[in-house]
C-alpha cells in the first residue's frame, strides 16, 4: 500500500496526471457549502452564487440542494473499520479467505474523474477506494479458462485522504468499495465518504431490506452486477440472473446462504466458543471457470458453457444437491484448520467435512453415501491395510473423518465433538504461534509442508483426549499408524514418514490416558 500523501496530491493504483489545481478548484468551490462534506449549503446561498462554482459535480449538488432535490442516500455514508482478513485467519487458523470488500458503497463509478470527499480518517491510517471489475471477460477469441489475466479479481485502487480526493477511473468503471481494515477495528474512527452526484447502484442488506427492496435494486441497477449482504455472506451476482432466478426472493436467497455458513461456524466451534466473525464470505460471479475458491472467496461461472447462475441464484436450489454441496465445499476450503486438520493429503478432504455437514443438515443425502464410498473405503483402505493417504480417492479418505461425526452424534452421545476438537486445535495453534514469536503462522501452523504423519498422530491423540474415548483400533484400521515412507501430491509435494517408534509412542500415550473403548465398530457406520 502506498504512503499517505499531502492534502494537495492524490496517489492511485494507476498513474494519473491530475494537478494540484484540480484539488484547489474543488476546495474553493466547497466555500459555498456548510461543511467540507458538501451535504448542505451555507445560508443565504442563491442561484447566482452557485453559478460561480467551477466543478460541474459540485454545481449539480448545490443546485439540487437549493431546490431540495438532492438525494444523498448511498452517496453520503459512514463506514466502520473491519477486522483485517489476514488477522482473522491467523486468529482462527483458517488462512486468508474472508471478504476484502466489506464496505459496500452502492456507488457506480464509470470511466473518468470523480470527486470523493472524506472526513475523519485518523492520522496515519490507510484507507483506499477500490473499484473491482466484476464484469471482466477473457479477450475475444480466448477460452475463458485460458484467460492470460487469470481468474482472479482485477481492480483499481486509490489511496484516500481527509478532504478532497479526485480519482480518475481508467478504461472500465465499476462498483466502489471502501477498503478500511484494522487489527483493532473497534478502536478505529468511523469515517464519512461523499460521492457527489455519483451514479447509485444500491445494495441489499438483509438487516434492513425486504423483497420489495430487492426487486427495486434489480430493476434500477445502473451496473450489470449487484451487491447483497447477509449476516455471514456477501453476494456479487448479475442483476439479470437475480431477476430471472430470484425475483421477489432476495430474503430467501441470502438467508439460505447465511444458514449454510452458520452450519460451518457451528461445527467449527465458533458459535459455541463465541468466535463467529463479523466479517463475511464473498460469493461472486466470474467469467472464467465453473466454480472455485481463491483468496477472495467463492466464485461461480456467469456465462455458457458451464453457467452456474441457475444453480446458485435460485434460493430453492442453493440448499439442494450439487449446488448445496458445491457452496459448502468451496466455503469449507476457507474454513480448513491449518495444519491441524489440513495437513498434506487433506486439501480436498477436510473441507468436505463441512460439505457433508451442510448438505445432510438440509436433508440431502451425503455424496459419500450416494457414491458408496463407505464400502469403497473399507475395501480399498482397511482390506488392503494401507494408509488412507495412499488411497487416491479423496472421498474414501473422507470416510473416517465423517464416521467420527456419525459416532459421536449418535451412539457416542457427544454432539459437540467436532466443535470441541476444533477449539482444542486452535489452542494448540496459539501455543505454537506464541512459541515461535507471534510469527503470524509463517513456518508454524500455516505451513502444510511438514511431515503429514506428525499432524496425523497429533490428530489421533487429540481426538482421544477431547472425546475421552480410546479410538486406537479405529485409527489403526484406516492406517493412521501406518509405518513407512511415501511421496504424494496435494497442491504441493509431500513426503510421508512414520517410523515404528513414532507409532508405538503415539499408541502408548493414548493407552496411558486409560480411556474406555467405543461401544460399536465405527468403521461400520454410514449415514
Amino acid at each position: 500500500m502506498k504512503k499517505l500523501v499531502p492534502v494537495f496530491l492524490l496517489l492511485a493504483f494507476f498513474t494519473t496526471t491530475l494537478s494540484a489545481q484540480d484539488i484547489t478548484t474543488v476546495q474553493n468551490d466547497l466555500a459555498y457549502f456548510e461543511t467540507p462534506m458538501a451535504t448542505s449549503l451555507k445560508k443565504k446561498t442563491r442561484k447566482k452564487d452557485i453559478e460561480k462554482i467551477k466543478s460541474e459535480q459540485l454545481k449539480q449538488v448545490a443546485t439540487q440542494l437549493l431546490n431540495k432535490q438532492y438525494n444523498a442516500n448511498y452517496r453520503m455514508a459512514t463506514y466502520e473499520a473491519w477486522l483485517t482478513p489476514t488477522t482473522l485467519g491467523r486468529d482462527l487458523m483458517i488462512g486468508d479467505g474472508y471478504s476484502k470488500y466489506e464496505n459496500i458503497t452502492g456507488i457506480y463509478l464509470p470511466e473518468g474523474k470523480h470527486i470523493v470527499l472524506v472526513n475523519n480518517i485518523a492520522n496515519g491510517k490507510k484507507v483506499k477506494l477500490v473499484v473491482p471489475n466484476w464484469n471482466r471477460r477473457a479477450p475475444e477469441g480466448v477460452k475463458p479458462d485460458k484467460d492470460p489475466a487469470g481468474w482472479g479479481i482485477k481492480k483499481q485502487e486509490y489511496d484516500l485522504q481527509n478532504g478532497v480526493n479526485i480519482v480518475e477511473i481508467k478504461a472500465v468503471g465499476g462498483l466502489a468499495y471502501i477498503d478500511y481494515f484494522s487489527d483493532t477495528p473497534e478502536a478505529e474512527n468511523k469515517i464519512q465518504v461523499h460521492f457527489p452526484v455519483a451514479a447509485v447502484n444500491g445494495y441489499f442488506d438483509i438487516a434492513k431490506h425486504n423483497n420489495d427492496d430487492w426487486n427495486k435494486l434489480i430493476d434500477n441497477a445502473v451496473y450489470p452486477i449487484i451487491d447483497a449482504r447477509g449476516k455471514h455472506v456477501q453476494v456479487v451476482y448479475p442483476a439479470a440472473d437475480c431477476k430471472k432466478y430470484a425475483y421477489g426472493k432476495g430474503v430467501e436467497l441470502i438467508n439460505n446462504y447465511d444458514s449454510l455458513i452458520k452450519l460451518q461456524h457451528i461445527i467449527l466451534g465458533l458459535v459455541k466458543y463465541n468466535k463467529v466473525p463479523k466479517n463475511h464470505i464473498l460469493s461472486r460471479v466470474n467469467f472464467n471457470y465453473y466454480m472455485f475458491r481463491d483468496g477472495d472467496g467463492v466464485a461461480y461461472m456467469g456465462v455458457n458453457p458451464g453457467n452456474a447462475m441457475p444453480l446458485v441464484v435460485d434460493p430453492a436450489r442453493v440448499i439442494k444437491g450439487d449446488p448445496c454441496w458445491g457452496f459448502s465445499h468451496e466455503v469449507g476450503h476457507v474454513h480448513q484448520l491449518r495444519p491441524y486438520l489440513n495437513w498434506g493429503g487433506l486439501g480436498e478432504v477436510s473441507n468436505n467435512i463441512f460439505a457433508v455437514y451442510g448438505t445432510t443438515s438440509f436433508g440431502n443425502k451425503s455424496r459419500i453415501s450416494e457414491q458408496k464410498n463407505y464400502q469403497k473405503a473399507r475395501d480399498s483402505i482397511i482390506a488392503r491395510k494401507i494408509c488412507y493417504l495412499q488411497d487416491n480417492d479423496v472421498f474414501n479418505r473422507l470416510v473416517p473423518f465423517w464416521q467420527l461425526q456419525l459416532y459421536f452424534a449418535g451412539a457416542g452421545n457427544y454432539k459437540d465433538f467436532y466443535p470441541d476438537l476444533f477449539e482444542a486445535f486452535r489452542k494448540q495453534g496459539e501455543e505454537e504461534r506464541k512459541a515461535r514469536g507471534n510469527d503470524n503462522g509463517k513456518g508454524g501452523w500455516g505451513n502444510r509442508g511438514r511431515n503429514p504423519a506428525t499432524y496425523q498422530l497429533n490428530f489421533v491423540k487429540t481426538v482421544c483426549e477431547v472425546s475421552k474415548v480410546d479410538l486406537t483400533e479405529f485409527f489403526e484400521q484406516y492406517g493412521f499408524f501406518h509405518v513407512g515412507n511415501f511421496e504424494f501430491g496435494d497442491y504441493g509435494n509431500y513426503k510421508y514418514e512414520l517410523t515404528q517408534q513414532m507409532a508405538d509412542e503415539s499408541k502408548a500415550a493414548i493407552k496411558a490416558l486409560n480411556l474406555p473403548k467405543p461401544t460399536i465398530d465405527l468403521t461400520t457406520l454410514e449415514d
